[in-house]
Order: C-alpha cells, then structure tokens, then sequence
C-alpha cells in the first residue's frame, strides 16, 4: 500500500511517557498519552456522542451549545496535534485500537483506499445502523456492497446535479415551501418544529410518492430504530420495529407513484439473491434525509445575515428564468455547502483498517479505527483562513473539491451518492423562501457577518422572520 503523498510531520519535543508523545519503540507512531486520551474522550468525542450520531438529542445539542464544546475540543485537537504531529497519532481507548488522521494526505488515503484496507463498515457503524438498514450498503463489504452501492447510485442518480426527476422533485418543494412560507409571512415568523414538519412532507413524497406525505408514523418509527442506533451494540435490537417500518416502506412502494423515487426503484431492480432489499436502502437514505433539515436551516442563517451572498444568489434566481423549472443555483448550493462545512452533520468519519497498514513512522495493526475529525478539520483556524467565515466562492470555482481536509459529504468511494440530490432540495427550498421575500434571524440565535461565526449552530432554535419584499422582487444587492 502506497505511502501518503505528503509527509506527515512529527513531533519529537516534549516529554515522553505517561504524560506525553509516545513512541514504545522509538520509531512506532506517536500514542496519545492517559492524560490526552481522556481529555480527547471526555471534550472532543464525548461530546459527540452525547449528542446523538444516528439521531440528534436536542436538550443535549442546547447544552453543548451553551458549554462551547465546539470551540473547546478545536482547541483541544490544536494542542494534540502540536505535540503529537499530523497523525495518524494513535488513541488507546479501551477495548479499541484507533487513531487520528489529522493531515490531507492522510484523510485522503484513508477516504480513497478502499472498501480495502480501509473499510466504512466498521464495527461501530454495523452495531449503530444494523438497528433499522442490517444490509444498507454503507455497512456491506464485498460484492454485496458493490451491488447496493450501483442500486443506490443508479435510483439516485449519483453524479448529476439535476436528478433525472428533478422537475417532479422542485414542484413538491415548491409546493411543500411555498406554503410554510406563505404561513411564516402571516404569522410574521417560522421555527425549527414548522419547518421540519413541511421538511419531512418533502422527504417523504420525493422518496415514497404523495401517498406518504401524511405518514408520520412511517418517519416517526424510524426516528425510535435510530435514537436506539444511538446506543450501538449496547442496545437489543427490536425486529418488531424494524419489520414495521419495513412493511409500511414496502406498502408505498408497491404504488410506485410516478415522480418518486419509489417508481425509479421499481425501474432499478437489485439482483437476484444478494440479499438487496429497496426497504434497507431507503431506511439509509431516510437516515441521511434527516439533517438535510439542519443543514438548510443553518444555510437560511448564512444568508440571512450575509447580504452580499444573499444579493448573488436572488441576482442568479433572476438571471435564471422561470422560478417554477428546475434550476442548479449555483450559490444557493455553495451556501448549503457552506453551511455543511461550518457545521458538520457528520462530525467524525470512520474508517476500519481489514489488513496491517504502513505509514511514514510505522505500522497500524487490522482492525484500527481511522478517526477523521471533520469539526476539526473544518474550523482549525491556524490552518485555514475561511475557517470561521462564509466563504461560497471556494464551491464556485471548485477549489473546495480539491481540498481533502473538507468532507462535507465525506469522499472517495464511500461518499454520499445522494448528496446532489440533497443540495439541489435545499437549495431549492431555500430559493422558494427567499423568492420574494425578505428572512431575517431572529433571536435566541445571533451572529455578525464581520464577526468569526460560531462553531456551535443549534439548528433547533432557529428562527426567522419572513415577510414580502416592497416591491415584488427582492433582489436587493
């Protein structure tokens, strides 16, 4: 397996020993010391956790908010990598051999090189989404994964920023949208609980058909297979629950309605016999759907309070025709990107290592976990300029896409296969509410566009005021 392209640096100062960098012997890859590994466990990943990975803890994401972990485990992975270097620095957590990557060259590696050595489907992520997709692909390997990864793309249509369904697709965002904001212009404002209710009605015809806009149940039970994906292994898996919501996908798509994914699945039979079921998949993209919500709620916060950004994006609304076909919307998606940037929805990728790999210093044994800390990496202002400020020019010109330390949506062969379809909703949905119309942020949440934005968002108490522009047009620049 070939070396990273770019050395790592290495940190041969301080002490050595319980207290700092470790090398047992001499040349072996710096080890966290105890005291740096709990200080990682309990203000970095702890935190994390707590939180919720498979499904959000409000109560805790406001309280996390209001401790500043955010900013506080940025500092914490400064100090580490000052004295460890850029990694792989290894983290002997109990029970578990793992590491950071903390360097371009090695997220890049380690996203790229795989399903082998450096596999998705580790032991964490299989307990966690075993609970509501047991044969999703992001938890298959070989040519099981392989085939659910096709079926994923082909339904998808991974690759093209405009789904082969996209005029289907825009209509029910504008339908679904355009009503939460004709309410938020009566009522004066709109809040997380409004917008996640018209978020899931979206969600669920573009994936299941019209027929599934009022099934909250559907959507609800899965909300309970995930918060018990929360726990991993540690929870007992309840067939009873998976095969509920099992038999109630299974129900929308034998209507198949035309327009939805659903009738595109029908189009995209899986093989035969390698245990590929639609009601798994969509279980995964269902999943992901989820902090889409996050996502384009913290992007209206961007431009609402970024007035330059905002005035490229209605002056490229204008510029590009009938508001009611579907468009790309270039900045609107840059912002969406931006706003997954600043505020990760996945803020710790996973990589498991299936054979012994060798790196610049020495060898990690199978079966180590490969850390990625995006929150980190995303926001480490010593190394990057744009690291607390909106910067949608860096998507617009494609540089972004050649930065490994920015995985958004993660990268190489485990990406997202859906995350252009996911920026072309939001950003669709943002273009409808903007249409027209003037948002403004309103409190408890704050931030000054001349000031570095927080590292810590809580999409849940975000709310806007939204009222007609004078005039019609709202292309103020």
């Amino acid at each position: 397996m070939p070396a990273p392209t770019q050395n790592r640096t290495e940190t041969t100062t301080g002490p050595t020993g319980p207290n700092g960098p470790s090398r047992p012997n001499g040349t072996d890859l710096p080890v966290l010391s105890r005291a740096d590994t709990a200080r990682l466990l309990g203000t970095a990943l702890g935190p994390i956790v707590a939180q919720g990975v498979i499904a959000r803890r409000p109560k805790v994401v406001a309280a996390a908010g209001r401790l500043g972990t955010d900013d506080r485990s940025v500092r914490l992975l400064q100090r580490l990598r000052d004295r460890y270097g850029d990694g792989p620095v290894r983290v002997p957590a109990p029970g578990r051999p793992s590491a950071l990557v903390l360097d371009a060259a090695g997220v890049r590696r380690v996203l790229e090189d795989g399903p082998e050595p450096f596999t998705p489907a580790s032991w964490e992520k299989g307990g966690a989404l075993g609970h509501f997709q047991p044969h999703g692909v992001l938890i298959s390997q070989g040519t099981a994964r392989a085939e659910r990864r096709r079926f994923n793309e082909a339904v998808l249509d991974t690759g093209s920023p405009l789904h082969a369904q996209a005029g289907d697709i825009a209509a029910v965002v504008r339908q679904e949208t355009g009503q939460l904001r004709d309410d938020a212009v009566r009522t004066g404002a709109f809040d997380w609980d409004a917008f996640v209710v018209t978020w899931w009605r979206i969600v669920r015809r573009i994936v299941l058909g019209d027929g599934a806009r009022e099934d909250h149940e559907l959507t609800d039970t899965l909300t309970r297979l995930r918060r018990r994906g929360n726990w991993s292994h540690l929870a007992p898996r309840s067939e009873q629950l998976r095969e509920r919501f099992a038999s109630g996908v299974r129900s929308h798509l034998r209507q198949a309605e035309e327009g939805s994914l659903a009738a595109r699945i029908a189009q995209t039979a899986p093989e035969p016999d390698d245990g590929t079921t639609p009601e798994d998949q969509i279980g995964h993209w269902l999943f992901a759907w989820d902090p889409g919500a996050a996502v384009t709620l913290r992007a209206l916060a961007l431009l609402a309070t970024h007035p330059e950004v905002r005035g490229r994006a209605r002056a490229e609304m204008a510029a590009d025709g009938p508001a009611d076909r579907p468009r790309e919307l270039s900045v609107l998606r840059s912002a969406v990107l931006e706003s997954t940037r600043l505020w990760p929805t996945t803020p710790l990728l996973i990589r498991e290592s299936t054979a012994d790999t060798d790196w610049p210093g020495g060898t990690l044994p199978a079966g180590t976990s490969l850390l990625v800390p995006t929150w980190f990496l995303h926001r480490d202002d010593r190394r990057r300029a744009d690291a607390d400020r909106l910067d949608v020019q860096q998507w617009l010109d494609g540089s972004a896409r050649d930065d490994w330390m920015l995985t958004p949506f993660s990268g190489g062969h485990a990406a997202c296969p859906g995350q252009e379809l996911v920026l072309f909703v939001a950003s669709t949905v943002l273009a409808t509410l903007l249409e027209d119309h003037h948002a403004v942020l309103l409190p408890p949440e704050s931030f000054d566009a001349g000031q570095p934005l927080p590292r810590g968002l809580n999409p849940y108490a975000l709310r806007f005021g939204l009222a007609r522009a004078a005039g019609g047009t709202g292309l103020e620049r």
